[in-house]
């Protein structure tokens, strides 16, 4: 800890510095939500394979759901990871948190690929793959407790909305479904055919481990946030953070906060997070070609949240998340319509619809992060901000699940799709036209 300390110190010391530290937190922000991101993705990217090798049924969409199911079991688990690492992040510093959950991850992951199948082990097989799941869950949850925080705490008041978008808003899922989308394309093309679903989603797994290594290096080049420090220094921390944001003062803020997140998270999951499946179930695209597809729309997303960010410093975190919620109402059911009336052999017009697709999400989700930062002071916010966020993605993680469930026939898919994203972008703009702006006072306060 005091090593940490005297760095930071080091970083309030010259102009220079402070860039350098800056960058290196938003840095870390991003690229940690990114490989944990990337983690959680590997299993949308390898879901019509794995589960015939996990979960038996006569109906391949019933397999299908089954896998997405141990998806969304993986983020009921992550407000667990909130309850012991936001706590810990916030009594103990965003930076050792960090450290602690990404190795987590990384290993867990990795053993998912090393898991026996049904054939091979009986009903042992989808038991073994649901606990590592829900292990991982906890972990991923405690990512979000240092990632969330440690860059708004750090950079400048005029570059949050950035990082809030390339954090929240894209720049690190799509890094993360980037990352994802290549390892895809690479085990895609060294284990063609029936060879993937013999070695080609354990290589996805064991990728996993990637996400360890990078931790390491990121815990070794960031430092502590000034916010926290300044807390800590004034011994402004609490020792018990969940009881004070449930409590009468912080209470309806969270309960508010979980839904707005979880309008922002069925958008992203039902597009982003659904388009692998629909191109490869729904359309029939082969899998080398969905991964060179997948490879752009990431890109793109990237793209569109930087470009979100600055939208949010024009505009403002409520309006721009109505501007999003509003595109997502309209766009999304139109845009799934037109995929799925498209042949695999249209592969321009399949990457160019899907570009459009992954890039609506953005827009709703960029602000989110500098949102959620903003209405939690330093005390409690690594837990406010982390379970906010949590349940939020549970509740939109099961989304990919409840379409696919209420869908007969793949033919179907397009419209269940259309149906969930509107109800879910009505709720979404409601709760944001009735939440006021806020502002970084808390972000800037001297104490907690």
């Amino acid at each position: 800890m005091s090593s940490g300390i005297a760095a930071g110190e080091l970083v309030e010391a010259s102009g220079v510095q402070v860039t350098t530290g800056a960058f290196g937190a938003a840095a870390a922000s991003v690229l940690g939500w990114a490989l944990d991101l990337f983690d959680l993705f590997i299993i949308l990217y390898v879901a019509p394979t794995i589960g015939p090798l996990f979960f038996k049924a006569h109906n391949p969409l019933v397999s299908l759901a089954a896998v997405y199911a141990a998806f969304g079991v993986t983020l009921v688990m992550r407000p667990v990871g909130s309850v012991l690492f936001g706590p810990f992040a916030d009594r103990r510093g965003r930076r050792p948190a960090l450290l602690v959950a990404f190795i987590g991850v990384g290993v867990v992951t990795a053993l998912l690929g090393t898991l026996p199948t049904l054939q091979e082990v009986g009903l042992l097989a989808p038991i073994l793959f649901l606990v590592l799941r829900l292990v991982q869950g906890v972990f991923v949850g405690g990512v979000v407790a240092a990632t969330h925080t440690i860059g708004l705490e750090t950079v400048p008041s005029r570059w949050r909305a950035v990082v809030s978008g390339l954090t929240s808003g894209g720049g690190g899922s799509g890094t993360g479904a980037l990352l994802a989308s290549i390892a895809f394309a690479i085990t895609a093309h060294a284990f063609p055919g029936p060879a993937y679903a013999v070695w080609g989603w354990r290589w996805m797994f064991f990728s996993g481990l990637l996400s360890a290594l990078v931790g390491l290096v990121i815990y070794a080049t960031t430092v502590e946030t000034p916010a926290w420090r300044r807390a800590a220094a004034a011994k402004a921390t609490r020792a018990r953070p969940l009881h004070v944001l449930f409590g009468s003062a912080y209470r309806r803020v969270f309960v508010t906060n979980a839904l707005v997140v979880g309008g922002g998270a069925t958008l992203y999951y039902l597009t982003s997070g659904y388009i692998p499946t629909f191109l490869t179930t729904v359309v029939g695209v082969p899998k080398p070609v969905a991964g060179s597809i997948l490879i752009v729309s990431s890109i793109a997303t990237i793209a569109a949240a930087f470009v979100a960010g600055l939208v949010t410093r024009a505009l403002g975190v409520r309006r721009t998340m109505l501007l999003g919620g509003v595109l997502g109402l309209v766009c999304v059911p139109l845009l799934y319509h037109v995929l799925g009336t498209l042949q695999p052999t249209q592969v321009g017009a399949l990457r160019t619809w899907s570009l459009l697709l992954t890039m609506v999400s953005p827009l709703a989700t960029a602000p989110i992060v500098l949102f959620l930062n903003r209405r939690f002071p330093t005390a409690i916010r690594a837990s406010g901000t982390a379970l906010s966020w949590n349940i939020g993605y549970a509740i939109g993680g099961f989304m990919p699940t409840l379409v696919t469930l209420a869908t007969h026939r793949t033919s179907e898919i397009a419209t269940w799709l259309g149906v969930f994203v509107g109800a879910a972008m009505i709720v979404f703009l409601v709760l944001n036209w009735l939440v006021p702006e806020g502002g970084d006072e808390r972000l800037d306060a001297v104490t907690a």
